[in-house]
């Protein structure tokens, strides 16, 4: 079999240009014996992606992918090692050898069972344009509002309750016992009773598996009845937990655009795709599994979840914690999007619109935060005793990932957020708050930055936000609004000498605070309302744009700016405790005490920015 494989494999070297397949994903510039590009495998400016054709390989100066035209396939597309044979084969018109141990008999039964499920899709296609499929097809355009080019798309379809498809079937040759093991016919147990069409007077959704072959399919009823959706059992060629739902569509256009969406339902795919989102899929009536967060992560290291904002979605994403944290690894994890109102992604597009559901993917949450809003939810933390049964949850949460650099990072993040949340993080926050006249059970109103001159014992100088880092700051909060209440908070321990842009900082606070649905457009035209000079000159902001930075690389930047600054200045004050403690010996207790407050204020920053 080796030495099949290996032949079969130098054949279809030989008839691809290397140059050709990769040149369809990358724009390639002859040099010389060479061809250079930009490398589809790390994002940069200057070309270092080279291709020797004679040779038949790739490799990248920069971040040293190397490989033939397979290895490349495998790579830009996430396929398996024989899909992206395959898929060059077809490229090559090269017919498909069997190389597995599986005999050609079980080959040819297999093929013969995908022959049967495509007849079967086509039945359902042909019903649906019927006059017997007239109410399916209403569902599907008025109901759902989606296209013919979608209905043609995800081969949609009508299942008529008049045991069409087994008659078809028998007309074909197919055995009732082929139909009943793909979960096309229902024998039932009394044997005086005929067997019968599993599906019947539902709308048809076919499941393919990646490389287009039907394998399954979903049944919805098109009223109030039960249960809502049937969907095929499991056959030889269907395996439900490992299978996602329209990943023979969106595999190509996530892996390109580096997101990947999954959602708890068929019709939300359709949805998402109708509305431009073409790169969502979704579980098969099961919660999601290990295997199929394993097949996302072939496409996207990090993709999105998507759950209604109730709490059976609350309940669905803290299940699905338990299936990411023992597989995760350098890298690769999931985030979380939950959509309020009630609303699936279906009825949020259709009544708010696609902008408004990409504001929900630019906002999407780590896992780390949904692990810890898990730990947390509904708990009391009134008592120390409460506070030490959370974080013993915590961390037997975080003892589930196998992976023990990442359980490390985990333990760290999550260490800082006890000490933050219940330690002693808490109450230097608490007494900060003392002292600056902050009462936590009162409604506030917007923070005035500025210069200020405080008074009182302070536990730590505000260190001052230069115009430059200030106006970088601004920038960010105005093209991602979602980070305004994250820093609101932060920013007002930092001394702001600029009254200018101070006013502007409060104008973005006080506006966020009006309506928290901002886009960055939106955002911009009413701060232009008062300062249409000043943000014309911020040319921060066009900078960013051209760059197109991520809201997470500027969640980082300002992070590691602002951490640099507050450890600088309690560097300046650690230096002048320590000169205090010579000078003034009589408040050494009292300098002393500070002293020690500082230095775990400052590892905790260090901490934080590691």
């Amino acid at each position: 079999m080796t030495d099949d494989l290996q032949k079969f494999l130098d054949e279809l070297r030989s008839r691809l240009s290397i140059v050709d397949i990769i040149g369809q994903k990358v724009k390639l510039t002859k040099r010389g014996r060479e061809y250079i590009g930009l490398c589809p495998f790390h994002h940069e400016k200057t070309p270092s992606f080279t291709i020797n054709e004679s040779k038949g390989f790739y490799h990248c100066f920069g971040c040293g992918a190397h490989g033939d035209i397979i290895r490349f396939l495998m790579e830009a597309e996430g396929l398996p090692f024989m899909e992206a044979v395959k898929k060059l084969a077809d490229k090559a018109n090269l017919p498909m050898p069997v190389f597995s141990k599986e005999s050609q008999e079980q080959s040819q039964k297999r093929k013969s069972l995908y022959e049967i499920m495509d007849m079967a899709a086509a039945f359902f296609e042909k019903n649906l344009k019927m006059p017997i499929g007239a109410y399916g097809l209403r569902y599907f355009k008025e109901k759902r509002g989606l296209s013919d080019d979608i209905i043609q798309k995800f081969r949609l379809g009508y299942a008529p309750n008049n045991n069409g498809l087994k008659a078809l079937l028998l007309s074909k040759g197919v055995s009732e016992q082929d139909m009943a093991e793909l979960g096309l016919i229902a024998i039932p147990e009394d044997k005086n009773r005929q067997s019968h069409d599993f599906f019947r007077e539902r709308v048809m959704i076919p499941i393919m598996d990646k490389q287009g072959n039907v394998i399954a399919f979903g049944g919805r009823i098109m009223d109030n009845s039960q249960p809502k959706y049937l969907n095929s059992p499991e056959t030889p060629i269907f395996n439900k937990r490992r299978i996602l739902y329209n990943m023979t569509h969106a595999r190509e256009s996530a892996y390109q655009n580096k997101r990947l969406i999954i959602c708890e339902g068929y019709m939300d795919v359709i949805a998402l795709d109708s509305f431009g989102f073409n790169y969502a899929v979704a579980p098969l009536g099961t919660a999601l599994t290990e295997e199929q967060i394993l097949e996302a992560w072939k496409v996207c290291p990090n993709p999105i979840l998507c759950f209604d904002g109730d709490g059976a979605g609350i309940k669905a994403a803290i299940r699905s914690i338990d299936r990411v944290l023992p597989i995760l690894r350098a890298g690769y994890s999931v985030s979380y999007i939950f959509l309020k109102e009630k609303k699936d992604p279906d009825e949020l597009l259709h009544t708010l619109g696609p902008a408004v559901f990409e504001q929900y993917l630019q906002r999407a949450k780590p896992l780390v935060d949904i692990l810890w809003h898990k730990c947390k939810m509904n708990k009391d933390t009134s008592t120390p005793e409460q506070k030490a049964l959370i974080e013993k949850e915590v961390y037997e949460e975080v003892g589930k990932i196998k992976d023990a650099q990442i359980r490390s990072y985990y333990a760290q993040e999550m260490k800082q957020r006890i000490y933050y949340t219940f330690g002693k993080g808490a109450q230097i926050k608490k007494q900060q708050n003392e002292q600056s006249g902050t009462n936590a059970n009162v409604s506030q109103p917007t923070k005035r930055f500025g210069s200020q001159t405080s008074t009182g014992y302070n536990l730590v100088k505000k260190p001052p936000l230069s115009d430059l880092d200030l106006r970088n700051v601004v920038a960010a909060l105005i093209l991602y609004p979602e980070l305004i209440s994250k820093y609101e908070e932060r920013l007002s321990s930092f001394e702001i000498g600029n009254s200018q842009m101070a006013k502007i900082l409060t104008d973005i606070i006080e506006i966020n605070q009006e309506d928290g649905h901002l886009d960055s457009d939106i955002l911009l035209e009413k701060i232009k309302l008062n300062f249409t000079g000043e943000i014309g000159d911020l040319w921060e902001l066009n900078m960013y744009r051209q760059q197109k930075l991520s809201m997470q690389d500027l969640n980082t930047q300002i992070n590691s700016c602002l951490i640099a600054i507050q450890l600088k200045q309690i560097d300046a004050d650690i230096k002048e405790c320590m000169t205090s403690m010579q000078n003034n010996p009589a408040d050494l207790e009292e300098i002393n005490t500070r002293y020690q407050q500082l230095v775990k204020e400052r590892n905790a920053l260090i901490l934080a920015q590691e």
